[in-house]
């Protein structure tokens, strides 16, 4: 092994060590604290299947008893180590100008026992399946990523039936929320704890939703939020569907703009920029956009819902609606019971320990080493 990729190693490994101290204190007993370490860094091995077993086996343990009790039944505090890992976050990435990017993503259930699941629509398979859907939060600024936050979404199948409630192990009283409804309390706990960020981006799941809009201006954020084409939006000329605006706009109101890297390249699509107004939105709260982007090879569209407590210019707001892409949710997380351990997978998977380093040298050290695989 190179000199330079063992030093590179040798680092990671003690930040490693360092943010599993930094989270430590979070657990009542020093074994399930020794456990989560292990239990991440199985996580980021590259097993060919990622459960209990197979991470107890990597970890050297003869049985999954012991990450199952992590999972099930050990006693910590997943709110606070969920706070120790925003600090971190923001020790590395706080920007000012920096995106709070809303996604969800599902977990394919065969069963009916696992909490949350049923048969729902899920981005994971494209479709409606029987699955279990989180929201996340990430934060996404110019140095880097991470996932600072996470609620599990409970349909109403479940929420209007305490006794299988109870039986899952769920607080009682849980009340049903929407997914916008867990966003907006995500994103408010971030703000209220001191995160410094700009703007709001998401799917149309969120940008559908009048009370998160309104609450989003509220708060003096920005916000890039996708919405159906049959989207009603106001503008001085009446009330259309967002993709009957489209259709009207003359070639002189395009503009051809990168949404920002991709695998393969810059990502250029065409976009056009429509001043309307809001209604669920307080007047006097700064200026309404819909952008609209069109796809070069076929003239596909996809509309957002933008706003500014000041006027921006379109590559600002393509800018921050390009920041979704940016955060990806392939990490493993367990729903039994916590999801924290997730974040810890995140930051790690996503080579925030080697922003100090040359991009370089970390992928020569994810090539080197399967726990970067």
């Amino acid at each position: 092994m190179a000199a330079g990729l063992s030093v590179d190693l040798d680092r990671w490994r003690r930040e490693f060590d360092e943010l599993m101290l930094r989270v430590g204190g979070r657990f009542a007993r020093v074994e399930p604290r020794r456990r989560m370490a292990a239990f991440v860094l199985g996580l980021l091995a590259g097993l060919p299947r990622v459960n209990c077993w197979s991470i107890a086996e990597h970890a050297g343990e003869e049985h999954p008893r012991g990450m199952q009790r992590l999972l099930s039944a050990a006693v910590w505090d997943e709110a606070g180590v969920r706070d120790d890992l925003r600090g971190y976050v923001l020790e590395h990435f706080a920007d000012p100008g920096a995106v709070l990017v809303v996604d969800e993503t599902g977990d394919l259930k065969k069963g009916t026992m696992t909490v949350g699941t049923q048969r729902q629509y899920t981005g994971t398979a494209g479709r409606t399946e029987n699955a279990q859907v989180a929201v996340y939060l990430a934060y996404a600024a110019p140095a880097g990523s991470a996932f600072i936050d996470r609620a599990l979404y409970l349909p109403r199948s479940w929420t209007s039936d305490p006794g299988r409630c109870q039986a899952a192990g769920i607080p009682g009283g849980t009340a049903f929320a929407t997914k916008p409804a867990l966003a907006e309390e995500m994103i408010g706990r971030a703000l209220d704890a001191g995160i410094p960020a700009g703007w709001v981006a998401a799917d149309e799941v969120y940008g559908q939703d009048p009370k998160l809009r309104a609450e989003l201006a509220r708060r003096g954020l920005g916000y890039v939020l996708a919405v159906a084409k049959s989207h009603p939006v106001t503008t001085q000329a009446g009330t259309f569907p967002a993709a009957e605006l489209a259709r009207r706009l003359p070639a002189r109101a395009w503009q051809r703009i990168s949404a920002g890297p991709g695998a393969t390249g810059p990502r250029w699509y065409d976009w056009a920029l429509i001043d309307v107004t809001d209604p669920a939105v307080a007047s006097g709260d700064g200026p309404h956009w819909l952008p609209i982007r069109r796809r070069i090879s076929d003239g596909e569209y996809v509309f957002y819902r933008a706003h500014a407590p000041r006027p921006v210019p379109l590559a600002q707001l393509v800018k921050v609606a390009g920041s979704r892409w940016k955060v990806e949710v392939d990490h493993c997380w367990d729903w039994s019971r916590h999801v924290a351990l997730s974040w810890l997978c995140s930051l790690f998977r996503g080579g925030l320990l080697f922003r100090p380093c040359p991009a370089g040298a970390a992928v020569e050290a994810r090539r080197a080493c399967p726990a970067f695989a």
